[in-house]
């Protein structure tokens, strides 16, 4: 069996990654990584599934697609190296975590800014893994949004609870594969939307949506322990 992520996730994809159209954009990764700049790094494109192995997730946060300019993609969404700037959307996120539950961003632990999320059971999944440089949603369209599909198939299937956090129409583009993934009995999962974190669009409700205390009441009201939001 190929090995991916280096957890469960090998096993639950393995299938998928066999499949024709994941071997067509894997051939078209391979001329882009070749012949252009792409983000992230090629060895960082399943960070997300390699630091939260299905088991562990306790929540799912989507994004676009990678961060397109130098430095900044590392396979998490929203997350940045740390020392890298903080991008507006990634900056409105921290200022939502703040107000929501008083978390500031701590000292610099040499570690991507949102990793401690994805070691406690957050899912930071960008719809589309890879971009090109300086070329906002330039791989989209080419089989990312089909794996990330069957990513949230399996997820939404699992019978213990979790919560979906979508933000912008992207992620809400995923909103019917997790009800159909729960079939005709009991919701199980908790799915929270709001507009997406960017400047363009956070005026338009993303402040105030309590994400992160919501997500923990659900879990806590489940019986499961909550995330740790401590950066």
């Amino acid at each position: 069996m190929k090995t991916i992520t280096g957890n469960r996730w090998d096993e639950l994809l393995a299938a998928e990654w066999q499949k024709p159209y994941y071997q067509e954009l894997r051939s078209f990764l391979i001329d882009e990584y070749e012949h252009e700049t792409v983000y992230p790094p090629a060895g960082d494109i399943y960070n997300a599934l390699r630091l939260t192995d299905y088991d562990d997730v306790k929540a799912v946060i989507f994004g676009q697609d990678p961060y397109h300019e130098p430095g900044q993609a590392h396979g998490l969404a929203f997350s940045v190296p740390s020392g890298m700037p903080e991008p507006p959307s990634l900056v409105n996120i921290l200022k939502e975590l703040d107000s929501d539950l008083g978390i500031r961003r701590g000292a610099d632990t040499g570690r991507g800014i949102l990793v401690p999320w994805a070691e406690n059971g957050v899912l930071l999944l960008n719809t589309a893994l890879t971009v090109r440089a300086h070329q906002a949603g330039s791989h989209r369209g080419h089989g990312w949004e089909r794996f990330t599909d069957e990513v949230t198939r399996l997820l939404a299937s699992r019978e213990r609870p979790m919560v979906f956090i979508l933000w912008g129409a992207n992620a809400r583009a995923k909103k019917n594969i997790i009800l159909d993934a729960q079939g005709d009995g009991p919701r199980r999962h908790l799915i929270i939307e709001a507009p997406h974190p960017s400047p363009l669009s956070a005026h338009r409700g993303f402040f105030g949506g309590r994400y992160f205390s919501r997500c923990n009441y659900f879990l806590e009201d489940c019986g499961l322990e909550p995330v740790d939001w401590s950066l």
